[in-house]
């Protein structure tokens, strides 16, 4: 089964950057527009993984959960991949506790290692994002770029880590199959720093 490892967005930050997604996806329908339901933060992307493995896995995720605390995030301006002029991918950024987001990553990848699935794009740098949507062939997305440079969502914080089935396909989804909390965040609440 093909799995990654995965934060969502709190339904008030979903339903804010659908709003601000709404008339983007109008205005570009010949893009493949991922659903608001399918929006997420990849932690580490794991591939094919012979179902055997994830009892373990799921161990190794649950501890690397119990390590981190909760963390304030938000959505924040936009880009794409490789570059605005050629993109394959539009997406959104983050915002706030980068640094312990990093970490998070890092456990998540650290523990599918020790669970014998390691990710395969190991090594590659972390580069936190939600994806909005994807082109099969290179297309110059620098107006939709420039349209999500202001955007600013409300702060939310990340307080579970899920490990995520994805199914591919004509109309490609996703479903959770684990989830470990994080630790409660210390203070009285989870603030996002910019």
């Amino acid at each position: 089964m093909r799995l990654f490892v995965a934060i969502t967005p709190s339904v008030i930050a979903l339903g804010e950057l659908e709003r601000v997604v709404a008339p983007l996806r109008a205005s570009r329908p010949e893009l493949r527009w991922a659903s608001a339901e399918s929006w997420h933060v990849t932690l580490a992307f794991l591939g094919e993984v012979n179902e055997k493995a994830t009892p373990r896995l799921a161990i190794k995720l649950g501890n690397a959960a119990a390590r981190h605390r909760a963390l304030g995030l938000r959505t924040a301006s936009g880009g794409a991949f490789p570059k605005a002029s050629r993109a394959r991918v539009l997406w959104t950024g983050l915002q706030g506790d980068m640094d312990a987001l990093d970490a998070i990553a890092e456990s998540v990848a650290a523990a599918a290692r020790h669970a014998k699935v390691p990710p395969p794009d190991a090594g590659r740098i972390f580069r936190p994002h939600i994806t909005l949507a994807r082109c099969k062939e290179p297309v110059n997305v620098s107006d939709l770029v420039e349209s999500l440079k202001s955007h600013a969502g409300s702060p939310w914080t990340a307080d579970r880590i899920h490990l995520i089935r994805s199914y591919l396909g004509p109309r490609p989804h996703y479903e959770s199959i684990g989830s470990w909390a994080l630790k409660p965040s210390a203070g009285d609440g989870v603030g996002c720093q910019t």
